[in-house]
């Protein structure tokens, strides 16, 4: 557990976290995308393509799916950008999650469990998007896709993992909708809408929020907590309570809804009664760090 903490900077259920997230999103690709005949987008979406085009071109027979080969190999390049671009605790994390991924594509098998077409897609988008969601929350990702957005998030406030991950499917689905028809490309991109929807919903270091916070003590406990473990900034000055008129502190402070979650389950332990007033998904102009 030691070792997992100095590698990973990740605690117990951080790591299940990391290990249902990526069965999600494996078992919504091999279970209501692929047999579907649907790509999915992305890295592994153009893994998918090139699996297709080397089957009907090579007459290559296996069996099992090795577009997760493709996946992984594909991705080794940008795992070194993100060791580099974003921190090394996510390198890490990135790579255990994608090596876990590419061995569940290639051993998970590919069944139709419903017939209704329009069904699979919405189903495996909604389960794909909470799978990677959970990893990108708990500081890993599918790689591919996920890294560049994720370095372009932390530079634009207004960008994202999903808006990133539709653009580059569009351009993947035209492609196989050129090769495979027209309906492979319009069911392809309804499930990659719902799927980029979920991740961003379920992403939480995408939502901006801002939390407003009332104690009776002096507030140097949370002042520190939010300036040395979340590295932000923060406003705080006296009052006084209307109620008694008593002497009161407030702290405002602007985090992403993932800092505000590790600030809320870190009050407990500041033994300050307090009262906290908080707003997700607001807009915030000019500089504000998005750290992953």
């Amino acid at each position: 557990m030691k070792k997992i903490k100095e590698v990973f900077n990740w605690n117990i259920e951080d790591l299940i976290r990391v290990l249902i997230g990526s069965f999600l999103f494996c078992f919504a690709i091999n279970y209501f995308v692929v047999p579907n005949k649907l790509y999915t987008g992305g890295i592994l979406g153009l893994s998918q393509l090139i699996r297709s085009t080397s089957i009907d071109v090579f007459k290559i027979k296996t069996t099992f799916d090795f577009s997760g080969v493709i996946y992984y190999i594909i991705n080794i390049p940008l795992f070194i950008i993100s060791y580099k671009s974003i921190s090394k605790h996510f390198f890490f994390r990135t790579l255990f999650a994608v090596t876990i991924q590419a061995i569940l594509l290639s051993v998970l098998p590919s069944k139709i469990l419903v017939d209704d077409i329009l069904t699979n897609v919405v189903v495996g988008g909604i389960i794909a998007g909470v799978g990677v969601g959970i990893m990108l929350s708990s500081g890993a990702s599918t790689g591919g896709t996920d890294i560049i957005g994720l370095i372009l998030a932390k530079k634009n406030n207004h960008f994202s993992v999903g808006k990133l991950g539709l653009i580059v499917n569009l351009f993947i689905y035209i492609i196989a909708g050129y090769k495979y028809g027209l309906d492979i490309m319009i069911y392809s991109i309804i499930y990659s809408a719902v799927d980029s929807l979920m991740v961003d919903k379920l992403h939480e270091q995408n939502i901006c929020s801002t939390a407003f916070i009332f104690c009776k003590e002096n507030p140097k406990q949370i002042n520190d907590f939010i300036k040395n473990e979340l590295k932000r900034d923060f406003t705080y000055w006296d009052a006084k309570g209307g109620y008694d008129d008593s002497k009161t502190y407030i702290i405002y402070t602007a985090l992403t809804k993932y800092e505000l979650i590790k600030l809320e389950r870190n009050m407990k332990k500041f033994n300050i009664e307090t009262f906290m007033i908080k707003s997700d998904g607001i807009g915030i102009r000019g500089e504000f760090k998005k750290d992953f």
